[in-house]
């Protein structure tokens, strides 16, 4: 039940295959803990414009920090976290980057991508941020397994260029989800 939780609060709102996708579950028994944490009010399923999925509710959230405190490792997750916290500046400078190119005229200038050096520049900066994720994320997999992959998700995305991409698992849709992750971990939240 703990991954399945923590799966749904990482994704936010996705469907029964893509919360098991998540830690590599068994689709059927995802199903069945969602099904259960329905019960107990800690998961909602919900549609609209043509989408269906799983959310947490606030009692389900609640249940998803309990479980992550039983974990432990808090100690060298706060670590990773305060050298994270810079980075994570640094790539949200980098996707604003991506989507936007400032010109004389217009500060907020769509980037069309026909600059191949603009672009160049911000894939460098991204490059930058990958090898640093690596270490960090090897450090929390070492004390929480769960928190494998994610450079090697963050490296794919980049690879392919999909820097901010909400369709796949782009470098600011899987950056998202591990500073979801270490908020959750460590009982905090984004303000």
């Amino acid at each position: 039940m703990s991954l399945v939780l923590h799966a749904v609060r990482l994704l936010g709102f996705a469907d029964t295959r893509a919360v098991a996708g998540r830690f590599d579950l068994d689709v059927s028994e995802t199903q069945a803990a969602l099904e259960d944490a329905q019960a107990r009010d800690w998961t909602t399923y919900s549609s609209f414009a043509g989408t269906s999925g799983w959310s947490l509710t606030e009692d389900g959230r609640a249940e998803n920090e309990r479980l992550l405190k039983t974990e432990g490792g808090t100690e060298a997750v706060q670590e990773v976290y305060d050298e994270f916290l810079p980075l994570n500046a640094l790539l949200q400078q980098a996707c604003t980057d991506w989507q936007l190119k400032p010109t004389d005229e217009d500060p907020l200038a769509a980037n069309d991508h026909e600059d191949p050096a603009w672009d160049a520049g911000v894939l460098d900066e991204l490059r930058v941020l990958n090898a640093q994720l690596a270490p960090l994320n090897r450090r929390l997999t070492e004390v929480l397994p769960r928190f494998q992959g994610y450079d090697l998700r963050f490296s794919r995305a980049l690879q392919n260029q999909w820097i901010d991409r909400s369709d796949v698992d782009s470098c600011h849709r899987v950056w998202f989800e591990l500073h979801e992750d270490l908020l959750a971990t460590l009982g905090l939240t984004r303000s």
